[in-house]
């Protein structure tokens, strides 16, 4: 049976001070039975996740956004193994980050504690609701989720799963609860809910993130869309440039860590375009480029403005060429959406520039931007990548899902 919002917040204001004072052993252990768990019913969990699959394809669903929803044995083995990540993880919970005795004898330090009740609103991604769970569940935060209506069965199917588990380790099964209400107006409410709510994350599109930072009274944590650069210096290795390109493009081109956006040292651009193009064309790649990239290899699509800020989510490259790092620089700090950037470069000086002054949440040299994820990261998983600068950015794992409170031991002094 379906609960309505106000029965999700009587029942995670009824959880949380449970999930406060949760060990770390009981918490790791439920943790780990979640994650057998998923293993075990992987079989339940596709049959449900092919429901989904078909009414996304029957209402002629991206290609990309099919593959975030499709969940097979393997994708369902990622999800518990990074439960079992979470688990094998430093309790953050309790942890004293300082003490500090005063000229009267006060002894102030800092503790980290939950956040409480955590909504997370997300779009048709399952494997998030298993991450969700983990992190909030490790540290002491009750969630609630509302996933998009393309993976309702899904979600539903996910949750079903976790909150069976939860219940045969005797800990709340209202640690998590999810949202079945499809209703938009039910999404819009939620933003509103500062009665039960903590704090809100939304994951997804660029849509639904501008819409719950517009609307939301809740506070909020801003994931945000991946338009991400790979610059190509004049000192690259064209071979390593060719292969973390096609890897960062091609691996997943439905994600937000996916590299849209291609900038090139015109030094390079003639002797790295032929073999890019016949690398891509594996995958039928459509690279958009300027004139220059135009004139170094036929069948190139010519580039508007707009596709250098542009998150594709498909099979498609843009391609700037640049005569300098300062001007490769310059470009990405203005098209970028502060996710993760790439240089691939052999000259240590051009690596250390471009560390320092890309302005984003993760920034590599000589590798992917595909890596930007908390799993990768060594966090077992995450709640979303966050592009703004407070309280977190990038992969946000246990600590962003923490906050801190001053504890103040005293012998009788009054002010």
């Amino acid at each position: 049976m379906k609960r309505t919002l106000d029965e999700i917040g009587m029942y995670a204001m009824a959880a949380k001070p449970h999930m406060q004072l949760l060990g770390t052993t009981k918490k790791n252990q439920a943790l780990e039975a979640v994650a057998n768990a998923l293993n075990e019913k992987a079989d339940y969990l596709i049959a449900e996740n092919e429901k989904d699959m078909q009414a996304g394809k029957e209402a002629g669903m991206h290609q990309g956004l099919l593959d975030r929803l499709l969940l097979t044995k393997d994708r369902i083995a990622q999800m518990a193994e990074g439960l079992i990540q979470i688990a094998g993880l430093e309790d953050p919970i309790g942890e004293v980050l300082s003490m500090k005795k005063r000229p009267n004898g006060l002894l102030i330090g800092q503790k980290r504690v939950p956040l409480g009740v955590v909504g997370i609103i997300y779009e048709s991604r399952p494997n998030v609701t298993a991450d969700a769970f983990g992190l909030c569940f490790k540290t002491g935060n009750v969630v609630v989720l509302k996933g998009g209506s393309d993976a309702m069965h899904s979600n539903i199917a996910i949750v079903k799963v976790i909150r069976e588990a939860l219940r045969a380790c005797k800990v709340d099964e209202d640690a998590i609860q999810l949202i079945e209400d499809t209703d938009r107006a039910v999404t819009t409410a939620l933003m509103k809910r500062k009665d039960f709510l903590d704090v809100l994350i939304p994951r997804g599109g660029a849509g639904l993130i501008r819409a719950v930072v517009e609307n939301s009274t809740v506070p909020v944590i801003e994931t945000g869309t991946g338009n991400c650069h790979i610059y190509v210096d004049e000192s690259a290795d064209l071979d390593m440039a060719v292969n973390i390109i096609f890897n960062a493009k091609t691996q997943r081109i439905g994600v937000c860590n996916a590299c849209e956006s291609l900038v090139v040292h015109e030094k390079v651009e003639k002797a790295l375009m032929p073999l890019l193009k016949a690398k891509l064309d594996e995958k039928s790649v459509e690279i958009r480029g300027d004139e220059q990239v135009q004139e170094s290899v036929s069948g190139i699509v010519p580039a508007v403005e707009s596709d250098w800020g542009k998150e594709y989510l498909d099979y498609i490259l843009s391609v700037k060429t640049v005569s300098s790092i300062d001007e490769a620089i310059a470009h990405i700090n203005r098209y970028n959406t502060g996710h993760s950037e790439a240089i691939i470069t052999r000259d240590y000086a051009n690596a250390q520039k471009f560390l320092e002054e890309v302005d984003a949440a993760a920034v590599y040299v000589n590798a992917s931007t595909r890596f930007t994820d908390g799993f990768e990261f060594g966090f077992g998983a995450e709640i979303g990548i966050s592009t703004q600068k407070l309280h977190a950015r990038g992969p946000m794992g246990l600590t962003a899902l923490t906050t801190t409170k001053y504890i103040v031991y005293g012998n009788g002094q009054v002010r």
